[in-house]
């Protein structure tokens, strides 16, 4: 109790800023390497923050219009009438559910396959640049040219996959089929990415840990579960958040293999539709911009939960 009261006591008088507004605990070291990290990453920044905002800023004012490119002319202001019918729209819905599916699916098996090809890479004493090497190449293949490759394999009339199964089903006649897929061709493109991530976490963990767990009598599986996860929290919630968010925005692979038919349409997909397909900017716009805070609702949460539970292990 002795020593652990006046680090406490430390770390709270560290956050207490003096009279002159600065807190002691931030020196000026510090602080001007804070404000050379915003010299150098400002300009990017500021081009960044334009060339995202003013297309973020367009479509959200164009979603307050009832607006056909056929009939520019022909433009009015609805103000929230067209958030009201998508979200009334129980097509909206099934989409959502739909893009929901796919994200949790996929999401939860890259995860724990990435987190075994992380625990491999790592670990590997031989080969291991060729083993890292042969497990990113899916990751490195462009997603359209990764899409088509897998609506070839699974084509009844000239893929592989139907032969060596020994079956003649109709891969894309079907909603759950198509999903599965899908959700296949994302598993596979993606995992890479999910185990790079994980490795990194992985990297810094000391092995004094896992050492002295060992020494202590502690299993393989009580090293993994009370010493490496707890250990790699921030890489976990990284490396989910990453694949969540863009899970979420799926398209290319619906759009290739499927083209939203049989129940496959995803948020992306309907925001294209409406917007490309139908012409009807404002529709589409107002899906876009649904779709963002949707985006950012998944972010925040993410961030939220993990926050909590690292501060609840770190009051444990």
């Amino acid at each position: 109790m002795s020593t652990t009261i006046p680090a406490a006591s430390a770390e709270v008088r560290a956050q207490v800023p003096d009279r002159s507004g600065k807190k002691p605990g931030i020196t000026d070291r510090a602080r001007k390497e804070r404000t050379l990290g915003w010299m150098l990453a400002g300009p990017a920044f500021f081009v960044m923050l334009l060339t995202t905002g003013y297309p973020v800023l367009n479509a959200i004012w164009y979603s307050l219009f009832d607006f056909r490119l056929t009939d520019p002319d022909g433009r009015s202001f609805v103000g929230l009438g067209n958030y009201i019918t998508i979200l009334t729209d129980g097509l909206f819905w099934r989409q959502f559910g739909v893009t929901a599916a796919i994200t949790i699916v996929t999401v939860v098996i890259e995860f724990v396959l990435g987190f075994a090809l992380a625990l491999v890479m790592h670990r590997a004493l031989f080969l291991r640049k060729s083993v890292r090497t042969a497990i990113l190449v899916p990751y490195g293949i462009i997603t359209v040219v990764s899409a088509y490759a897998w609506q070839y394999a699974f084509t009844p009339a000239y893929g592989f996959v139907n032969p060596l199964l020994g079956t003649d089903r109709d891969w894309f006649g079907g909603t759950v089929p198509s999903l599965v897929v899908i959700c296949l061709s994302e598993i596979w493109k993606t995992t890479p990415f999910m185990s790079l991530l994980l490795l990194a976490g992985l990297a810094q963990i000391p092995n004094d840990y896992l050492e002295a767990a060992k020494v202590d009598g502690a299993t393989a599986w009580q090293r993994f579960s009370k010493v490496i996860v707890p250990n790699m929290k921030a890489a976990i919630m990284v490396a989910l958040l990453f694949r969540t968010l863009d899970a979420f925005r799926i398209f290319d692979n619906v759009f290739i293999m499927t083209a939203g038919a049989n129940g496959t349409e995803t948020l992306s997909f309907l925001a294209y539709r409406q917007t490309i397909t139908r012409v009807m900017i404002g529709l589409g716009s107002a899906v876009s911009v649904i779709l963002a805070i949707l985006v950012v609702l998944i972010a925040v949460l993410f961030v939220k939960g993990f926050k909590t539970n690292l501060a609840q292990q770190k009051g444990a």
